[in-house]
């Protein structure tokens, strides 16, 4: 609750200590005079409350009870209710806003809650974990959500849902590129959605290689993410591709040193970092190096895609556009800013080309 005046701290405790006692909950009052009262209410069940006042007119109420069945859920939102009932007849209109919020439930079986790029906590309409396994790398879940269809996430990390096919699209260009009879470079796309993509547009041949490319996801994928892969998972090898599971920077040193080139390279293994500071993050390293070697795999007419990050990570989106001009050759760049579904918030992609050079 936030009141329109300074709240008589020692008015609200009197006036809401009913509503608590009546559910049978011991009271404990600390009092830090300026600073307003904490009292803590405990239920022999183990379900608290903290009241916390303070002076210049903010009222905050948290429980947490164990409920595992609809009346005891029933009955946190009664208590609710009246304190909300009793703080609006307390104020006369003289609150300025009341805010209740969904309760989170900890410790069940589906995990719900999922962060941001930009660290805002999201609540999915998860109901089902289709998948959840340790490989040597990194957890591996697939949660199916009801909008969503079924979502990847690698060690907490939020990576593509059947829903998502935006991204996969942008990735790719956005529908701007002909891929016909062209050859392709991907590295990462373990999920197989952006190798399933390209192989319709009949390119001449499409080469899938990441960083330690984690099998487990690849299985774990190809059973539960078909709407995204289709078959292109079933076999490691097709009439114009071929996945390799291999770390990608020993695989593009070595297509350097052949001078094998390709059309175009999307680089699908990680975000822009969020850390600004580049030197402290190894992170930062590993993306300056697989920008160079990709560059020097890549014809003088070929295209770079790759995904950014969150919209609102300005700094660092503004930290990787600089990295561009430290390349071993000159180059140019567009972005774009795509909504991806389940990422529930806009993410940037962009497209990066050697500079044309006068002769």
């Amino acid at each position: 609750f936030s009141l329109t005046l300074a709240a008589d701290c020692n008015t609200v405790l009197k006036a809401l200590q009913p509503i608590f006692q009546e559910q049978g909950m011991t009271e404990t009052v600390h009092n830090w005079e300026d600073h307003g009262y904490l009292a803590t209410y405990i239920k022999k069940n183990g379900s608290f409350a903290n009241l916390r006042i303070h002076p210049h007119g903010l009222v905050l109420v948290d429980l947490q009870s164990y409920n595992d069945h609809m009346k005891g859920r029933e009955e946190v939102d009664q208590l609710l209710n009246k304190v909300e009932e009793r703080m609006k007849e307390l104020f006369h209109g003289k609150i300025k806003r009341a805010k209740r919020l969904p309760a989170i439930l900890r410790g069940g079986v589906i995990d719900r809650y999922w962060p941001t790029a930009d660290g805002r906590l999201v609540e999915y309409d998860i109901d089902e974990v289709v998948y959840d396994e340790d490989s040597p790398f990194q957890n591996i879940k697939i949660l199916h959500s009801k909008q969503f269809g079924n979502i990847l996430i690698l060690s907490g990390d939020v990576n593509l849902a059947e829903s998502d096919l935006a991204y996969t699209q942008a990735i790719m260009g956005s529908g701007k590129e002909d891929y016909t009879g062209k050859e392709v470079l991907i590295l990462g796309g373990g999920d197989g959605g952006i190798l399933y993509e390209i192989v319709k547009l009949k390119p001449k041949m499409v080469t899938m290689v990441a960083s330690n490319i984690d099998q487990m996801v690849i299985d774990g994928c190809r059973k539960y993410m078909r709407k995204t892969c289709g078959d292109v998972l079933d076999n490691l090898k097709g009439e114009c591709y071929q996945v390799l599971i291999e770390d990608c920077i020993p695989v593009l040193k070595r297509y350097a040193k052949e001078g094998r080139m390709f059309d175009y390279v999307i680089n699908d293994l990680t975000a822009v970092p969020i850390s600004t500071s580049p030197e402290e993050d190894s992170t930062w390293e590993f993306l300056r190096l697989i920008l160079d070697l990709s560059m020097k795999v890549l014809k003088q007419d070929g295209k770079y895609f790759t995904q950014g990050n969150c919209i609102n990570l300005t700094d660092a989106l503004t930290l990787y556009e600089e990295q561009l001009s430290r390349l071993y050759c000159p180059v140019e760049f567009s972005k774009e800013t795509v909504c991806v579904p389940s990422y529930m918030e806009l993410w940037v992609f962009y497209t990066i080309w050697k500079k044309q050079t006068d002769i």
